[in-house]
Formats: structure tokens, sequence, C-alpha cells
């Protein structure tokens, strides 16, 4: 493997801009972080920082719902259990429990921000079930449209906060650190925002990314187009560790369409399972039976799995979820989006079972954080699918995620608010202020990859890094990888612009999820090794961490964790 860069190659900072506090990334951790930093410090200058649009990420895209104990028959401790079974043995149990404990009151408190949920005729919410759990504790919006309604109301709170300064269309590219390697800011590129077009650099006294997931390094996934890796990129760059990130879920019912190329899939909700949709093969046999005693709502590495070994056995491309027998009426009622989606396509849930295959959905993995968000580079903050909280560990439990998003991004917040300036998180500055002394910017130890093999890449990881690995498989991956082009960069004067920044984040998070795949010889929640199909506890239940060093190379170890964080078998 060629060395990866530091850095990402491209022109210095054109402009500045100066605030107390950095959020990037628009989903619901960066749009809870900001409202509640703001809650918490009022007089703290809070600068957000998305992609694209303030609607563009992954949260819009989020139709089950969000999971917590909010049932008078449920309890924050039987949604513990279903967490910890379902993170087989790798989650943090005092991470989850802190999930689980907070979680009820975020949530009560997102719909009194103005979030829409379904209710029940007495205005209690109402709950169904999904893959994983054993009550019923979803809480969903708009039927199947949960993500959507929880970003329009978070969004409204933003834009009616005349404080909050949000910069839309800005590529993060890398993290600004002082000589003592403490997270100062970060350089953006800004496309039509007038005197900040081109790059910049934004400094402050915490940065906090929410930059979502990765799934774009993958050929078929439900991400959006945005989702390259670039939170999990940068902090490697800036010398942070990163872990787990062999443990991306796929999840089971991606919609299956035969003439769409790379880029995001529709999704069809687990929730539609949770209300007694049944997946088939093409003579209509059950393919879940017989296989987990939750059937079709076994948890989705589960479900994901069995689904390949049929499709292998049979030699297809696709399986079917049927969900004829729940009618009309609850397929409009219920899943309006997904029906919508799939007549789109040529497919009537109503009348016909809807084509469906495994795709990259979520990153269990990430950056790895403590309890209040904070990674091991001081100053830098993660929250959401770019985190690696502890909670979901070796497979994350379904809807867990907008939960995780809600809980940890108001972690961060409260830390912020108690830190006061012996964090660094001081008072107001100069919104025009020049970069620090000793901050590192420009292309000194950068590089950028190709765009033009960004398809070749995801095939690659896709055929030997998806939902089926082996040995051989990944060794080939690494060689494709190993062997894309690299772009010259010489001084300031670099061959640059977004596409090459994002292909060479791909290229990045995809070096390192397959060398932690290929250390990890077991099979364990999202990561099933063919070549060893067993899971090993002795020798396999901990954590892989890796990093970059000096020198550009990815460093991948094994941590074992404490006998008393191992969760249920």
């Amino acid at each position: 493997m060629r060395a990866l860069p530091h850095r990402l190659g491209a022109p210095r900072p054109g402009w500045t801009r100066d605030a107390d506090v950095v959020v990037i990334g628009s989903g619901i951790a960066g749009l809870t972080a900001v409202l509640r930093i703001r809650a918490a410090s009022p007089w703290r200058r809070v600068l957000l920082v998305t992609k694209a649009l303030l609607d563009a990420g992954s949260t819009r895209w989020a139709q089950g719902g969000i999971a917590a104990a909010l049932g008078a028959e449920d309890s924050p401790a039987e949604h513990l259990r279903d967490t910890l079974v379902a993170g087989v043995g790798l989650c943090d149990p005092a991470a989850v429990e802190i999930l689980v404990t907070e979680g009820p009151p975020r949530v009560r408190e997102l719909a009194a921000l103005g979030a829409r949920f379904d209710r029940d005729p007495d205005g209690a919410f109402s709950l169904t079930r999904e893959g994983g759990h054993l009550r019923d504790r979803v809480a969903h919006a708009g039927g199947d449209a949960t993500g959507l309604e929880v970003e329009r109301a978070l969004i409204a709170a933003v834009r009616a906060d005349p404080s909050i300064e949000v910069l839309e269309h800005a590529l993060v590219l890398d993290l600004l650190t002082d000589q003592s390697g403490r997270a100062v800011g970060a350089t953006l590129h800004v496309l039509g925002e007038g005197s900040q077009d081109g790059v910049g650099a934004v400094t402050a006294r915490a940065v906090v990314l929410a930059t979502g997931g990765m799934g774009q390094i993958f050929a078929s996934t439900t991400n959006p187009a945005v989702s390259t890796g670039d939170g999990v990129a940068l902090a490697l760059r800036a010398g942070a560790v990163v872990t787990d990130l062999e443990f991306v879920q796929f999840h089971p019912t991606a919609l299956w369409l035969p003439e769409a190329g790379p880029g995001q899939q529709p999704l069809v909700s687990e929730a539609m399972r949770g209300e007694g949709a049944l997946l088939v093969d093409a003579a209509g046999r059950r393919v879940m039976a017989g296989v987990h005693p939750l059937a079709d709502l076994a948890p989705r590495d589960v479900v994901a799995k069995q689904m390949s070994r049929v499709m292998a056995e049979q030699g297809v491309d696709h399986l079917y979820l049927d969900a004829r027998h729940l009618g009309v009426e609850t397929l409009l009622r219920r899943f309006p989006t997904i029906t919508a989606r799939c007549r789109d396509a040529g497919v009537d849930p109503v009348t016909s079972p809807i084509p469906v295959a495994p795709a990259a959905h979520y990153a269990s993995g990430g950056v790895r954080t403590d309890m209040w968000g904070r990674t091991s580079v001081p100053g830098l903050y993660a929250c959401g699918e770019v985190a690696c909280t502890g909670v979901h560990g070796a497979n994350r439990l379904a809807s867990n995620s907008l939960l995780e998003g809600l809980v940890f991004a108001a972690r961060i917040a409260g830390h912020i608010a108690g830190s006061g300036g012996a964090d660094g998180v001081g008072g107001p500055g100069d919104p025009e202020a020049p970069l620090p002394a000793g901050v590192a910017v420009g292309a000194r130890g950068s590089g950028l990859t190709d765009p033009t093999e960004r398809a070749d890449l995801t095939r690659a990881m896709t055929d030997g890094a998806g939902v089926l690995r082996s040995a051989q498989s990944l060794r080939a991956t690494a060689k494709m990888l190993a062997g894309l082009g690299d772009l010259r960069v010489s001084g300031a004067t670099v061959k640059a612009g977004p596409q090459a920044w994002e292909m060479t984040n791909l290229r990045t998070v995809a070096a390192a999820l397959v060398a932690a795949a290929a250390l990890r010889t077991e099979t364990r929640g999202c990561h099933w090794r063919e070549d060893f199909a067993d899971r090993d506890d002795e020798n396999w239940n901990g954590h892989v961490l890796t990093r970059l060093d000096p020198e550009g190379e990815l460093i991948v170890t094994y941590e074992a964790q404490p006998a008393a964080q191992v969760g249920p078998a």
C-alpha cells in the first residue's frame, strides 16, 4: 500500500473565520449538538458546517424510527439487554446504559421541540417493533418518514436561532492543530459563498465531527452521496484512533433495481417486517424460517448472512419481501413512502412481492470516543455514525442510531458547557482572526487519489469486503487499493477539487476497513469471515484499533476488553 496522506492536497486557505465551536455535519447528531451547545452556553458562537444542504445527510432517509423505552410495559433495562445481545459481546455496557436511560427524555424533548411523532388515540407514542427488539419500542413519524420529520423539526429550530451561523456546500478537508496537537479548527472548501468561496479555514476552541457514515465505499449502499467517510479519514490524518471499522452493517432489504448503477439504493424499512412482512425466495419459500428464534425479525447481520447464503446457493442476485397480506390500508398508512418508491420502480407492494438485496447501511465502528464524545485528539469531539461510542458493538440494534445521535450530541454539549476555558472552549473571539501561530496548513505531506478510479474502488470493496469476506478476498481488495493512481501534488499548486478529495477519503477509509477486517479472524456480528466461520471469544472478544503513523502507514492492533465488559452471547 502506498503511504496514505496526512493532509489532503489543497491550496492554502484564502479566508478565515473564527468561532467558539464548529460542528461539522447536519444530521440528527450535528443539529442536536448545535442546539444543545447554544442552550447550555448561549454566549458561545457556534458555526454549523455541512457538506451540501442542511437536509442532505442520512437522517432524512431513516424510515423505521427511534428506539427508546417509552412504553409503560418497557424499561431501559430491557432495551439494554436487547442492545447487548445484538452487539454480540462487544458493546460497552456503560455506554449502552447511558443510551437507554438518557434516551427516553431526549426523545420527549425532541417531540417538545416540534417533531410530530405518530400517536395512539390516547396521545401516547405509537410504538412498533423491529429486528432484535423484544418489545414494541420504536417511535415513528409519518408512518415511515421518521428521519424526514426529525430533521424538519431540528432544522426549523436551528434556523429560528439567528446566533447560529450555517455554512452550506462546505466540504471539510483537514483538522487544524496547534503545536501541542490540539484541535483548533478545520480547513474547508466552500462553493458559492462569495468571499468564502474556495478553500478557507475556520478556527475554533472545539471541533465536533458529525459527518455521518462511509457507505459510499461500496457499490451498493442505502447511504446518500455525501457519505464518503470524510470524518473518519480526517480523524485518521489528524492522528486520532478509530475503532472496529470492520463492523459495517448491511441492511438486508434495499430495494433491488436491476438497472440501477452505483450510488444510493432505496431502503425498505425493517419496520415492514416488524408489521409482518416475510422474506421469501422466487418460489415463495420463507428464507428465515428455522434460522433464528426471531425468524424475519432476527438481528440484521443474521438476516443479511442468511439472505447471502440463499442467494449464493440459488445463483440469484435478489430475494423478495412479501407484504401483500398486510393489506392496502396498512401499507398506505404505515409505509406510504416505501409504497410510493416501489411503485415508481414498477413494483406494487399491494399486489407483488418486493425485490430486495442486502446493501451497505451503517458503520458500527468509527472515531473512538469516551462517554462525553471526546476523541483521542484534544479538542476534537465526535458523535453520530462517524463516532464509535461503544454503544453498537459488533452489530447495531435497529433504530438505535438516531437515539445515539440525540444522546451523545447532548453529552458533548454538556461537556463543552462544563469545561469553560479549562478545556480550551473559551469566550468570544475575533470572527476574522488570522490562523494561530504554529497551525499546520497547506500541502506538506499531502496527496490525492485519482477520482476516475472510484467505480473500481467501490466494486472491489463490495466484492471483497462486503457481506462475505475471506483472507483471499481481503488480500485482493487491499492489492487493488494499493494500486490506485495518485495525483501529484506540488507546493500550493495541485490538481485538486471535491472529487479528488472525496476519492482520497474513500481510499483512506476503505484501506483502514480492509486492514481491520483482515486482522479479525472470526465471524462476529456484521463481520462475516467465510474462512473463520465461528465466533472466537478466547482471542477476539475485544476491539480492533487503527491509526495512521507518521510515515502514512496504517497501524492496526487488537485491544482485549475487560472481562466485566463482555455482553451476553
